[in-house]
């Protein structure tokens, strides 16, 4: 088994830049700098928004991944550094939950010296993210009050589709300048769109998944393949067929993960991840169908 003095040999004294306008420094600089031993640096000139904002007034160029990939490879070429870590946010429908809201956070670490990427990935059923059409200040202060505001920032628009700073304003803080906001543009339209500012210095909550995602790229470090010592040996497949503890019957619940090394492609099923050989007869499409 790989530890964490080994993942050090890789990592511990090398310099390694976050690219990050948003604060996200204040959760995953500790966590990298404690665990790998990374001295992370925030780039002062390196804007993050041309990659995608949430008020959409700039679109993410490509997929959530994809987009972490793109920040971190034009992070590594305006620094010269070697190591460029980057956070990517995604809200809306959960995947195996469509009702419910979630945040899926990925924190990418793409190492050119090495020629390696490590992705930590959590989804979070615990977001505030939201939206309203409010038509009173009594509304809008309810609306803050139910996303958790002050702590939580929130986002003005005249239009919920506006591409113009002008009628979108961010940051949002304080009840009198919400007040203000919501007051003025109430007097030129019937509704005024109000949502969560989920820019990771407004949103705490966000933070939080963050700093979990972090800890997933951390994992992901420390765990280095057997044959070549590389870090990053991780789970590319999930196989069902645990069996029912009553009818021994094949379930949708986990009996392995493979294990895959992204250099030498050494591949390694480990069976009862979950560390349960039997599955509950509830979760049976025949016992319980």
């Amino acid at each position: 088994m790989s530890t964490r003095a080994d993942a050090a040999a890789w990592f511990a004294g090398r310099a390694a830049v976050l690219a990050t306008m948003h604060g996200k420094e204040q959760v995953i600089a500790p966590l990298l700098a404690e665990h790998l031993g990374l001295h992370v640096t925030v780039p002062t000139d390196f804007n993050t928004d041309r990659f995608g904002t949430f008020t959409r007034d700039v679109d993410r160029p490509a997929d959530q991944l994809t987009t972490a990939r793109l920040k971190a490879e034009a992070a590594l070429d305006q620094t010269r550094a070697a190591i460029a870590i980057v956070s990517e946010g995604s809200f809306g429908p959960h995947p195996a939950l469509p009702l419910l809201p979630c945040d899926r956070e990925i924190v990418l670490l793409r190492d050119r010296d090495h020629d390696l990427e490590l992705v930590g990935e959590v989804i979070s059923t615990t977001t505030n993210f939201n939206h309203q059409a409010i038509a009173s200040v009594t509304a809008a202060l309810a609306f803050a009050q139910k996303i958790g505001f002050p702590e939580h920032g929130l986002v003005a628009m005249q239009d919920p589709d506006c591409r113009d700073g002008q009628h979108c304003i961010k940051g949002i803080r304080t009840e009198a300048e919400l007040v203000a906001i919501v007051t003025d543009w109430l007097t030129l339209r019937p509704t005024v769109h109000l949502e969560t500012d989920m820019r990771a210095m407004h949103n705490p909550t966000r933070m939080t998944a963050i700093a979990a995602a972090t800890q997933a790229l951390i994992q992901q470090a420390t765990t280095l393949c057997p044959a070549c010592g590389l870090p990053g040996f991780r789970i590319i497949e999930h196989k069902p067929g645990l069996p029912c503890a009553l009818c021994h019957t094949p379930t949708t619940q986990r009996l392995a993960v493979v294990y895959a090394c992204q250099k030498c492609q050494l591949q390694q099923t480990h069976f009862f991840p979950d560390q349960q050989e039997v599955a509950d007869p509830g979760l049976c499409n025949f016992c319980n169908p």
